[in-house]
């Protein structure tokens, strides 16, 4: 089963033309995106912007709806009346760019031609003036999307991919009014856009309300454009928040059954109160009724960087982390599986500066405290470069706070690619009690050849390289087992190793003599 990530946006991303002409990267990064490991994002989820056509096509007249009731949506949240109240904030978004691409090759028909030249033009036989080849040509792609207003002047939220490289772009509101909207700013990171409607004013703007607040199992309504279907209503509920699913780099999802299709990218979630907790981003392809949503919060952090300045500055600390596991808890001495540890730290940044250290694991940001190590870069990135922020450490099994002055992150930083796994020489000697075979690593360090349990040795792989062990450095086999000897029996054994360009902390336990 082909399980290719697809991103349907304005122009079809999914078409081997616009492959080349567009790349998209993700990848869950920490606050110094170039030392942390690279999240490899879920293949079956794919943004929820409607196909591109391959030629320009007028999007259908959204459906009229009767004037707004005044009054409130009763407690006893009547379906009905919400639809009323909110359709009307709600707007449906027409992309347009133009490409320039080779003859026979416009389009999805059959051999890449255009569909309808193949039906209708010169398939084979001269070209026009002598040509003896296919003629380059321009052409407009079409794709469709939601939004929705913020403000009474024409502010628009929508998702940074419905517009991204858009040349064009028509928003049409549910009274059947339309506007050309100019892109005021842009944020890939977050997959947020804004966008503002020329000459339009006193327009129904959306309340926006707390995803913070939001619990699972409350009931939500989706209102978006699926599949060009303007103003469409779907009712569901909130079936689980802080959703991780690969998607960029503070992925903090909202997960729901309210049914979201291509074309309601940038259409917002609104609870049963008519407030806006989240915007409609992604959906899993092949699975019914799992649709993610960007939380409300995380956009309103962000909108008022948008509106002045047209892109958004955040802080970074320099550092890569990984999760916590119960075996790096036990380790480590976390009551939990909260935190997010330090795996490498880049000289001279934030967190080198305020003396942190490979080994820490950062337990709170300004008090907060992080329950998943992905938390750590959204609670970061929320504040501007030069904010000096407090973070709770445990270093050593003990507690303390530091201070760091965040630098800026630039918006060009990559995650690091996943290394391959490297074969396993034929030079592995036993280590004994903790059944890995290890031999001396080239360049210094050991390398794990092989893992005899991996039920037991869950956090070593083969090819890890081991650096340290308990933080003391590891030369050679030699030495790493004159550390391994001194270990207590029934304890822990924290290894730092190289996995490819990354460093990480795995925990193995010592058995008990």
């Amino acid at each position: 089963m082909n399980t290719e990530p697809r991103v349907a946006s304005a122009f079809s991303r999914r078409t081997p033309l616009l492959a080349l002409l567009l790349a998209l990267g993700v990848g869950a990064v920490a606050c110094g995106k170039q030392l942390t490991p690279a999240a490899q994002p879920d293949p079956a989820i794919q943004h929820v912007s409607a196909v591109a056509t391959e030629a320009p096509a007028s999007a259908p007249p959204p459906i009229h709806t009767s004037e707004l009731p005044s009054a409130p949506v009763p407690a006893t949240f009547d379906v009905a009346a919400l639809a009323d109240k909110v359709k009307p904030m709600v707007v449906n978004i027409t992309t347009t760019q133009k490409v320039d691409v080779p003859g026979g090759m416009m389009g999805n028909g059959p051999d890449g031609m255009d569909p309808f030249e193949f039906f209708f033009g010169q398939r084979g036989g001269a070209h026009p003036q002598g040509q003896s080849g296919p003629r380059e040509r321009s052409m407009k792609r079409q794709a469709l999307g939601t939004g929705f207003i913020i403000d009474s002047q024409g502010y628009v939220v929508t998702n940074e991919h419905v517009i991204h490289d858009a040349d064009d772009v028509r928003v049409h509101l549910n009274d059947e009014r339309e506007f050309d909207a100019d892109i005021v700013g842009r944020d890939p990171k977050l997959d947020i856009a804004l966008l503002r409607l020329r000459g339009a004013k006193d327009l129904p703007a959306a309340p926006l309300g707390s995803s913070e607040q939001l619990r699972v199992g409350e009931h939500v309504l989706a209102v978006g454009n699926p599949f060009g279907l303007g103003h469409t209503v779907t009712l569901g509920i909130v079936s689980a928040k802080a959703r991780s699913i690969g998607a960029g780099p503070y992925d903090d999802f909202i997960q729901t059954d309210a049914s979201i299709n291509p074309g309601n990218s940038g259409g917002p979630l609104f609870n049963w109160r008519g407030e806006v907790v989240g915007i409609n981003a992604a959906i899993r392809a092949g699975a019914n009724g799992i649709g993610f949503a960007i939380p409300i919060d995380a956009a309103k952090d962000i909108l008022p960087q948008l509106r002045e300045k047209g892109h958004v500055e955040r802080g970074r600390l320099g550092l890569a982390f990984q999760p916590m596991t119960s075996d790096l808890a036990t380790g480590l001495g976390v009551d939990g599986n909260h935190g997010a540890i330090v795996s490498e730290v880049e000289p001279g940044g934030s967190a080198a500066r305020a003396g942190i250290k490979s080994g820490d694991v950062v337990l709170a940001v300004n008090g907060t405290s992080i329950a998943h190590a992905e938390e750590l870069p959204r609670r970061v990135a929320v504040h501007a470069p030069g904010t000096s922020i407090k973070l709770t450490i445990l270093r050593d099994k003990q507690q303390r706070e530091v201070s760091a002055t965040l630098d800026a992150m630039p918006d060009d930083e990559v995650s690091a690619p996943r290394p391959a796994r490297p074969t396993v020489p034929s030079s592995a000697q036993p280590t004994g009690t903790l059944g890995i075979q290890i031999s001396d690593a080239p360049g210094g360090g050991v390398r794990v050849d092989d893992v005899r349990d991996p039920n037991v040795v869950r956090d070593l792989t083969p090819g890890d390289v081991i650096v340290e062990l308990d933080r003391a450095p590891v030369k050679d086999v030699v030495g790493l087992r004159a550390q391994m000897n001194k270990l207590k029996p029934a304890s822990t054994a924290i290894f730092k190793v190289r996995r490819g360009k990354q460093a990480l902390y795995a925990a193995v336990p010592v058995p008990a003599k």
